[in-house]
Formats: C-alpha cells, sequence, structure tokens
C-alpha cells in the first residue's frame, strides 16, 4: 500500500471509530449499548493523543527555530 494512502485510512480511523461508537450506543438498547464503548474510547484516545503529539511537535519545532534564529542574530 502506497504511504499516502496508508496515513489517510489511519487519519480517517479515529473520526471513524467515534462515529461508529456514538452510532451504536444511539441504536442499541439496554445493556447491549456497552458493547459500543470500547469504539468510542479507543477512538477518543487516539483524537487525544494524536492532539498531544501534534503540539508537543509544533513546540519542539518552535523552540528549534527561536534557538536558531538566537544563534543567527549573535
Amino acid at each position: 500500500m502506497r504511504p499516502e494512502l496508508q496515513r489517510a485510512w489511519l487519519a480517517a480511523a479515529t473520526p471513524l471509530l467515534i462515529l461508529l461508537g456514538l452510532v451504536g450506543i444511539l441504536l442499541r438498547q439496554g445493556s447491549d449499548r456497552l458493547q459500543a464503548i470500547p469504539a468510542l474510547a479507543i477512538g477518543v484516545a487516539l483524537l487525544v493523543q494524536s492532539s498531544w503529539s501534534w503540539r508537543r511537535r509544533r513546540r519542539a519545532l518552535l523552540a528549534e527555530l527561536r534557538e536558531r534564529n538566537r544563534d543567527e542574530s549573535s
């Protein structure tokens, strides 16, 4: 599988898991709703982890740019 296509599928997996969990909770009755919670929980956890990693990478990149800018100006 091409890397671009693989990244696209992985990017779509998180929202699809959340959607699947929500639809499962809405369409099921009683204790059957519990079966949809793992998909919802995994989707939310992946979303939070992705957001956290993105912010960490951006913060590291900004720190590196500031350091290089400081080195060039001195």
